[in-house]
């Protein structure tokens, strides 16, 4: 394998542990925190940091006029919309859950780059979304009501929403990254994301009385190692790899995310539901063969 392989596999390996753990994150914050301030301090920790370091990143770059429709385009799919789905999501339905619908987003990244990247896709990929859907769809239906998921159902179709926003960020970011430096355009998120999530803090009164000492951790942690390092590192292996190669590692997502989930909140899955991951999983593998 070429040492560019290896800088790509250990980019977004590194970049899927770092994000299944986001899920447990979020669901601890959002017991203390108002969801909007957790989103908007993750962006603008991260904002901060790139601020040092801006100038640098910047002389990477090869800037076009025509680019500020997809630079802001990106920004739009995500952090705006993608994290108001996700916020939303994750007061309804588990952290197991939500990580296991982004197993999805692989299939959609494929069938979104078929028309706009031209990219290959088979027949298999077509037949492993619908198994990827129908998975999905069981997995909430057939979902336990319980106070860590007061409405999987809602919130798993927000969280299906969230992976159609993912599938046009990474769209997006593969076409920019072939002229701008990857850590550039997460640093553009995070000033986009910056401005954006503000007035939602102001709007819902998110700002809160005193902060406290694990939730604030957890935004930051949030902030530095997810928003920066993970968004970073998989901009750097979409950098080097194809869209849907680079998505095709999400599938890690659910299975660190059901782990972590078990380990720090307790959740788990009945039988159906366990039933309803196969289905989803062979819809995966499916789409990602290329025979």
């Amino acid at each position: 394998m070429q040492k560019t392989d290896w800088k790509a596999t250990t980019a977004l390996l590194t970049a899927m542990i770092i994000w299944s753990t986001s899920f447990v994150a979020l669901k601890l914050t959002f017991r203390i925190y108002d969801p909007m301030f957790v989103i908007w301090g993750r962006q603008i920790l991260a904002a901060v940091v790139f601020l040092f370091v801006i100038k640098r990143l910047w002389k990477k770059c090869e800037y076009r006029r025509e680019d500020v429709k997809l630079l802001l385009l990106m920004a739009i799919f995500e952090p705006c919309l993608y994290f108001i789905f996700e916020a939303m999501a994750l007061t309804y339905t588990s952290a197991s859950q939500a990580g296991i619908l982004t197993s999805t987003l692989p299939m959609l990244v494929a069938m979104a780059a078929f028309f706009t990247l031209k990219e290959k896709t088979t027949i298999l990929t077509w037949i492993g979304f619908f198994l990827a859907v129908t998975g999905s769809v069981m997995l909430s239906i057939f979902s336990d009501v319980t106070v860590s998921a007061p409405d999987p159902v809602l919130g798993n179709f927000l969280e299906f929403c969230a992976m159609i926003c993912a599938t046009g960020y990474t769209i997006t970011l593969k076409r920019l990254t072939e002229r701008y430096d990857p850590f550039f355009l997460t640093a553009f998120q995070c000033f986009t994301g910056s401005v954006f999530f503000l007035p939602f803090v102001f709007i819902r009164d998110g700002f809160p009385a005193r902060l406290e000492l694990m939730p604030s951790l957890g935004v930051a942690y949030l902030g530095i190692a997810v928003t920066l390092g993970a968004y970073g590192l998989y901009s750097v292996g979409i950098k080097r790899v194809r869209a849907g190669t680079a998505a095709a590692f999400i599938n890690l997502i659910p299975v660190f995310a059901v782990f972590f989930g078990w380990v720090f909140l307790g959740e788990t899955l009945n039988m159906t539901q366990y039933i309803a991951c196969g289905v989803i999983f062979t819809g995966v593998y499916l789409s990602q063969r290329r025979d």
